[in-house]
């Protein structure tokens, strides 16, 4: 895999975060590839992790390489300067096919990846991190490391992952028309998704629902919009909220933070992040 084209030259002050597309022999397995740097002069930054559903896994140099499950509330880490991280993003269901473990067992958790792989497999990661000189090696490690996990793994649940498309935002409105479109039961869905996804149905679609706000928020920012209240009970409209007040609960649900908060904390710290590569497939969701 040749490495990931990384844009240089961060200055020491700022923070970045960069999503790319998997290696295309990942397809299918892996959502999306990251990078997170915070510059030796910059201010420790607090990242906020939302759930969206997926584990995934993450390296640092000098650090054990990490895997955090599916989350159900948000994750707050304090990264101090100099940090630079690495992770892929699982996609959605495609836990069991590298671990052979019900995803279930890591809800909520964050462990070392030997616990998962064995202590050889996590510190030859850890070694060809530590060893990358720049992060776009150390992410092109990262995916061969997966690579070579994905030659043993097992299909992905075809069931899961045809509801696990009809929860995208803008697609149904409740679980009960995607057990009928798939003709299964509530319980057997809810066993399927307990092994494969960790997190039951109703509970995913309204982290991908949020997950959809954020993209039309991560949108507007782009195209610089000024992202006030009306345009803020616009996007709450557009992606299913019944008002803002159920925007508001559902986001301190899934960040600890109100929306104005959020969108405060967004415009300080986000301009010129890249989450293209998760926001994209749920706006195209739009528009079928």
């Amino acid at each position: 895999m040749s490495p990931v084209p990384l844009p240089s030259g961060l200055d020491s002050s700022e923070q970045q975060y960069r999503e790319f597309p998997p290696d295309p022999a990942l397809r299918g397995l892996v959502a999306l590839a990251w990078v997170q740097q915070v510059g030796a002069g910059a201010t420790p930054y607090t990242r906020r992790r939302a759930p969206h559903g997926a584990v995934e896994i993450v390296c640092g140099a000098g650090a054990a390489p990490r895997v955090i499950g599916p989350l159900t509330v948000p994750l707050i880490e304090r990264l101090e300067p100099g940090t630079t991280l690495v992770g892929v993003r699982l996609a959605l269901g495609a836990l069991p096919a590298f671990t052979g473990l019900r995803a279930s067992e890591l809800t909520g958790i964050a462990c070392d990846a030997e616990e998962l792989w064995g202590r050889a497999q996590a510190a030859a990661l850890a070694a060809a991190v530590d060893e990358a000189t720049s992060p776009s090696a150390a992410l092109t490690a990262l995916q061969d490391h997966v690579r070579a996990l994905a030659a043993d793994a097992a299909p992905l649940d075809p069931l899961v992952a045809a509801a696990v498309r009809e929860l995208m935002p803008w697609r149904a409105s409740d679980v009960g028309s995607v057990q009928r479109s798939l003709h299964i039961s509530e319980s057997q869905l809810r066993r399927r998704f307990h092994s494969a996804v960790g997190i039951p149905p109703k509970p995913l679609h309204r982290m991908l629902r949020f997950q959809g706000f954020l993209a039309l928020v991560q949108h507007a920012i782009t195209q610089g919009r000024d992202l006030n209240g009306a345009n803020l009970s616009l996007m709450a409209c557009q992606v299913g909220y019944s008002d803002q007040a159920h925007l508001t609960h559902e986001c301190v649900r899934f960040t600890g933070v109100t929306p104005r908060v959020l969108l405060a904390d967004t415009h300080r710290d986000c301009v010129g992040h890249d989450h293209s590569p998760s926001s994209a497939p749920l706006l195209l969701a739009r528009t079928r």
